[in-house]
């Protein structure tokens, strides 16, 4: 019972912060008049689950004959983050640039100029990124079809929710929204990343649990404020990013991350007659 609820739990919580993001994205695309792009992410989150139940068995495969599932399962993550947060930052700075310029976009009906690939690459990166990990462990054992099922439709029905939450919502509010959250989930998968790669290093038995690079700056995992069940931990970590246990080069490299490019979207906001 406990291992169905945990389950559940994950595949909630990872199925919310995937769909979220694309949620925001083709709320964006809507109110920046690329309606046309819309399919691109729908076909790009579809391939993602394909790649997740793909990639999952061959990976499963390798992992079981290395005899090394969890740390198969961290290092997908870890490269995996780190790509999405490539796609991601590409996509903040193109929107960024846009900025100041929107709003001229939408009363001349012109669309912004938005790579089709890119938005392909960035959905299908997000999904397939949270849908590996948990074909590998499926495929393992660990966790049934049923309750994982359960949890992905729960979040896409809160999803659900949320889009129709914000459809009204004027343009300059969605462009807020957008990038705020991006900014958010870009630092928080980059110091993901590194925490990733530097657990499966452990698993792998390539560092120590002594290396300073474990070092934790906190663990409230135990708490309310555990990132993976906790009542007011998972609630953050799903919107703004939070982590309850970060090693401290994590923390730094989440936290600086972000606050570079909040700056970068200061610096773009103000006019350049006043920057000079």
């Amino acid at each position: 019972m406990e291992q169905t609820i945990q389950a559940m739990i994950i595949s909630f919580r990872e199925g919310l912060e995937a769909f979220l993001i694309i949620t925001i994205l083709l709320e964006f695309l809507n109110k920046t008049n690329n309606t046309r792009l819309k399919p691109v992410v729908w076909h790009g989150a579809i391939t993602g689950i394909a790649v997740s139940f793909v990639f999952g068995i061959g990976l499963f495969w390798i992992a079981s004959y290395i005899g090394a599932v969890d740390a198969t399962a961290k290092l997908w993550e870890s490269v995996m983050s780190l790509a999405a947060v490539g796609l991601i930052g590409t996509f903040i700075v193109g929107i960024i640039k846009h900025g100041r310029h929107i709003a001229t976009h939408i009363k001349n009906k012109a669309a912004l100029n938005i790579s089709k690939k890119g938005m392909f690459l960035l959905a299908l990166f997000l999904v397939a990124r949270e849908g590996v990990e948990i074909a590998i462990f499926s495929f393992a054992g660990k966790y049934t079809l049923f309750p994982i099922l359960v949890g992905v439709a729960l979040s896409l029905f809160v999803v659900i929710l949320i889009h129709f939450a914000i459809i009204n919502i004027r343009l300059q509010t969605i462009f807020i929204i957008t990038l705020v959250y991006l900014i958010l989930q870009s630092g928080f998968l980059f110091g993901y990343s590194i925490h990733e790669g530097l657990s499966a290093l452990k698993s792998l038995q390539l560092l120590a649990e002594n290396n300073i690079f474990l070092t934790k700056a906190f663990n409230l995992s135990d708490t309310i404020f555990s990132h993976k069940d906790g009542i007011i931990g998972m609630p953050l970590y799903i919107l703004f990013g939070w982590y309850s246990k970060p090693e401290w080069i994590q923390l730094f490299a989440q936290y600086g991350f972000t606050a570079a490019f909040f700056a970068f979207w200061y610096k773009q906001s103000i006019p350049k007659k006043s920057r000079s």
